[in-house]
C-alpha cells in the first residue's frame, strides 16, 4: 500500500528537496541475552525523503542519549524507496534494527500486524500508556490485548493551500467551505489562468489520498465503524452511497476544471512545479508537507492547511496516525529499548516529534497551541470530527491501489464509478 508514504513522496519530488540518498544497513543485535548485562548502544533504523533534512527520529535519539548518560544510539537513515524491502529482509535474517520505524497496521509488509504474525516485535504493554493511542488507532497497533508499536505523531491530511494566492485570484476558501463552494470558484481560478486545484492523476498515491480526504467525510463520517463492517461482509464499496458519492465528487471536480490542464496523466511534478509557480493553489496531501515546502523555501510561501470539504455532508477531517516506532523481538537490550519507547510517548517528546514533523502530537489536543498552519482547521478538532486514514485497516494494500489506479480510469473516461466500486470489493477478497 503506497498511501501512508503521499507525503514523503511529495517531499522527494520537491526541487529544493532532492539529492542522492545515503543509506546504509545497520547491524543490529540479534538473539537475547537473558544472563548477561544489556548493552546500552542500540540501532535506530527509520525512512527518508530528504538527505538533507534532519529527521524527526534523529532528533528524538539525539534528545534521549543527551537526557541518558552511558546510553548510544547509532541512527541509520534509508532510504524510503527501499526501506520496506531492506526492513524485512534484516527481520526475516535476524540482523534487524533493535528500533525501527514502520507502517501502522497491516496495509504493508513492513506494517504492525504482518510483522507481529511473524513475531518479529517485541511487547511493550506494560511500557505504554494505554491512554495515549488514540482510541480509533488502538487496532493498528494493538493486537491480542498486547502493544507492538507507538504513533509518531497524527498526521492530517487534507488541502495544502496558498491562501495568500488564491485570495489575489478572488478565490476564499476557509475550514468551513463546502464542497459546493469550492467547486462554484474553480471559473474564478480558470479567469486568472490558475487552476485551483492540482492533482497527479497518473500516481495512485494522491489520487488515493485525494478520494479518501473526500471519504473521510462522506464514508467515515457518516459510519465510524465502517471497515469494522466491511470485514465483517455487512457493507461493501459498491452498496455505500458514501462512497459513490466520494468517487463522483473527484470525477465532478475534473469535469469542472477544478484541476489543472492535464491532470489525469500528471505525476508529483504538476503539484510541486505547480504550486512553486504559483499556477495552482492546493493541492491533497498530509499537513506536514506545508511545513516541507514552506522550509523549502525558506519562508517565502505561506501555506496553510484546510480540510477537504464535505461534499453534501458535515466536513471531517482525515487524520490519521500512519507512522510508527517498534522494537526488534531479538533485540539484546529489551530493556532498553522498552524505556526508549516509552519515553517517546512522554507529552514533551510528542509535542517535538509533532512539531518537527509539522503534524499534530498524538494524544489530547489543544488547539490553541497547533502550529499556525493549522488555524483552518481548530474548529473541527474542538468538534473531534476527525476520521482515521481508513486505508491503514484494510486488509492488503491492493485495495488502496485499486482505489487509486480506479480514479485514474474514471478521469481518463476508461472506467465508471461502478467499475471502480467493482474494483475494490473484489481488491478486498
Amino acid at each position: 500500500m503506497t498511501n501512508p508514504k503521499s507525503r514523503r513522496v511529495i517531499a522527494a519530488a520537491l526541487p529544493v528537496l532532492l539529492g542522492a540518498v545515503v543509506a546504509g544497513c545497520s547491524s543490529a543485535d540479534g538473539g537475547s541475552s537473558a544472563n548477561a548485562a544489556e548493552p546500552q548502544e542500540i540501532t535506530f533504523s527509520y525512512q527518508i525523503a530528504n538527505p538533507n533534512a534532519k529527521s524527526v527520529y534523529q532528533t528524538l535519539a539525539e534528545q534521549y542519549v543527551a537526557a541518558h548518560p552511558g546510553v548510544k544510539i547509532k541512527t541509520n537513515p534509508i532510504n524510503l524507496a527501499s526501506y520496506n524491502q531492506t526492513l524485512t529482509t534484516q527481520l526475516t535474517a535476524g540482523n534487524g534494527p533493535d528500533v525501527f520505524f514502520i507502517n501502522a497496521g497491516s496495509g504493508q509488509t513492513a506494517s504492525v500486524e504482518p510483522l507481529e504474525k511473524a513475531n518479529k516485535l517485541l511487547d511493550i504493554s506494560a511500557n505504554i500508556d494505554p491512554k495515549f493511542i488514540p482510541e480509533n488507532a488502538k487496532s493498528l497497533f494493538v493486537f491480542n490485548g498486547k502493544t507492538y508499536a507507538v504513533p509518531v505523531y497524527l498526521a492530517p491530511a487534507g488541502l495544502i493551500y496558498n491562501d495568500v494566492a488564491a485570495k489575489e485570484a478572488g478565490v476564499v476558501l476557509t475550514g468551513d467551505s463546502t464542497m459546493d463552494d469550492l467547486i462554484a470558484q474553480c471559473g474564478k481560478a480558470r479567469d486568472k489562468g490558475k487552476a485551483l486545484l492540482a492533482l497527479a492523476g497518473a500516481m495512485s498515491p494522491n489520487t488515493g489520498i485525494f478520494t479518501t480526504a473526500v471519504a473521510a467525510s462522506t464514508v467515515y463520517g457518516v459510519d465510524p465503524d465502517w471497515n469494522t463492517k466491511r470485514k465483517a461482509g455487512e457493507v461493501t464499496f459498491a452498496n455505500t452511497p458514501g462512497w459513490r458519492t466520494a468517487l463522483e465528487t473527484v470525477k465532478r471536480l475534473y469535469d469542472q476544471k477544478c484541476f489543472q490542464n492535464g491532470a489525469a496523466g500528471a505525476g508529483f511534478d504538476a503539484l510541486t512545479n505547480g504550486m512553486g509557480q504559483g499556477k495552482v493553489f492546493g493541492f491533497a496531501a498530509p499537513g506536514g508537507a506545508a511545513k516541507d515546502i514552506m522550509d523549502s523555501t525558506k519562508g517565502a510561501v505561506k501555506l496553510v492547511v484546510l480540510p477537504m470539504p464535505g461534499a453534501g455532508v458535515d466536513t471531517y477531517l482525515m487524520a490519521g496516525t500512519p507512522d510508527a516506532v517498534a522494537g526488534n523481538a531479538k533485540t539484546k537490550s529489551p530493556k532498553l529499548v522498552k524505556d526508549f519507547l516509552s519515553w517517546m510517548t512522554q507529552p514533551a517528546q510528542a509535542k517535538t516529534a509533532a512539531e518537527a514533523a509539522g503534524d499534530l502530537p498524538v494524544g489530547e489536543i489543544d488547539s490553541s497551541a497547533v502550529l499556525p498552519q493549522y488555524d483552518g482547521i481548530k474548529s473541527i478538532l474542538d468538534a473531534k470530527h476527525i476520521a482515521n486514514y481508513p486505508q491503514l485497516d484494510w486488509p492488503n494494500g491492493e485495495v488502496y491501489d485499486a482505489l487509486g489506479s480506479g480514479v485514474t480510469g474514471l478521469l481518463t473516461g476508461q472506467k465508471s464509478v461502478d467499475d471502480v466500486l467493482k474494483a475494490l470489493d473484489k481488491a478486498w477478497g
